[in-house]
């Protein structure tokens, strides 16, 4: 997802005149707007489903860093003993 130089960089004072419009903007197209105060990019607007799904993204890079620490650590099972060890549970159970 590039940025348009053209249409996804607005300065601070025209977000604020056009808020409305700026909000169907990055809801319809789901592309992001970034923000600029003095000529400095200062924030980004983004769609809420964007916003959800890079958040999700930020969340499943973590718990693949957690597991590869515990692998790292020898903290783990093969396959076979979890599997081995859900059918028995499984057959307890029931």
């Amino acid at each position: 997802m590039a940025v348009n130089l053209a249409t996804d960089i607005k300065p601070i004072s025209y977000i604020k005149t056009n808020a409305a419009d700026m909000m169907k903007y990055v809801n319809d197209r789901r592309k992001p707007i970034v923000i600029t105060q003095n000529g400095e990019a200062k924030a980004v607007l983004v769609d809420v489903q964007t916003y959800q799904e890079t958040q999700d993204a930020f969340a499943l890079l973590n718990l693949i860093k957690i597991a590869e620490k515990d692998i790292q650590n020898g903290n783990f099972e093969s396959s076979e003993k979890v599997f081995s060890d859900l059918r028995k549970k499984l057959l307890e159970n029931g």
